[in-house]
Parts: structure tokens; sequence; C-alpha cells
């Protein structure tokens, strides 16, 4: 087993991410593999479309055909892997693994949070990303395994409920 653990590439049939995610974890889950494999993650990005003279903001995913793996390498962690339902296989030169660097997985956006994300609910964030970047939300909910916050925010004198990703929001200092 390597040292520390590192970020993998997982190469999944097209529309398939969040099915081998799902499956993962429930093989993770059942066989009690939590301090192999780590976290999942299908990086999502946000987009704004146009339809019908409406813009409107949508999550697409970053990287089709890929999931990443925060896991420790051993036999057992690449077989769970490499066995899963709609992946192809690791990337990688033939069936060897290559992890990702430090400087991929920052340039990725990979969300690496530790459990403790400083905030609490009640606090006050500024949210520094997406459609409602500039406003100050209120932490109602806060959601770890997910990396969101339900937080309430002032919008034309109304308190609207919004789900954010914790690298959307900052603490007010």
């Amino acid at each position: 087993m390597s040292e520390r653990a590192r970020w993998y590439v997982v190469h999944t049939y097209s529309g398939y991410e969040n099915k081998v995610k799902i499956s993962i974890e429930k093989v993770v889950e059942n066989r009690n593999l939590q301090d192999l494999l780590l976290d999942l993650q299908v990086p999502m990005e946000e987009v704004i479309e146009e339809k019908d003279g409406k813009e409107k903001v949508c999550l697409k995913k970053k990287f089709p055909g890929y999931v990443l793996i925060k896991m420790f390498m051993s036999d057992e962690s690449w077989y769970v892997v490499r066995n899963t339902r709609g992946v192809t296989g690791f990337v990688g030169p033939g069936s060897k693994p290559v992890p990702l660097t430090d400087e991929e997985v920052r340039s990725m956006g990979v969300v690496e949070l530790p459990k403790d994300i400083g905030l609490e609910v009640g606090e006050s964030v500024k949210v520094i990303s997406g459609p409602l970047r500039e406003f100050i939300a209120v932490v109602q909910e806060i959601n770890f395994e997910k990396h969101k916050i339900k937080a309430s925010v002032d919008m034309f004198g109304r308190e609207t409920l919004a789900e954010l990703d914790f690298n959307q929001v900052d603490k007010l200092v």
C-alpha cells in the first residue's frame, strides 16, 4: 500500500460517472473499506445556458467520462475500482494507475476540505461565486458528506434558502 492517499482518475463510460461513484461508495460501505477509498468526486461547474431567451444556471460535468478517487493504492482498492460496472480503467499507461500531482489536483478544482470547515449554523458568510455572488447568507445547515451548506439569503426583502458548495462561501471576518 502506498505511503499516503493520492488522487487517481478513473475512466468511465460516458454518462456513467455518477453511477460509478454511487456503486463504489456502496462497495466501500459494504466491505468496510473507508480506510482505503477515502473520497470520490465527479467535479461539476456552473454554466449559464440560454433557453427560450432566458438565462439559466446549470451544473455540468467538468470532465465527462471521468471520476476522481482519493485512495490508498493497494491490490484490494485497485480491484474494487477496476471491477466496478461502468469503469473502463484507470488513467495511466497500461494497467498501472498514475496518481495526480498536487498541482493537477489544485488545477482541477478538487474540493478537499477538512471535516471542520470553521463554519457554524447561524454564522454569516459571504457568497464568493455563482449567481448569488456578493450576497451575505446565514448558515442554516451544514452537510459534510456533500460538501454543501444551506443558507438563507436576503433577496428583495425576502429570506430565500440556497444550497451552496463549501467553496462558494467565505467566512466573514
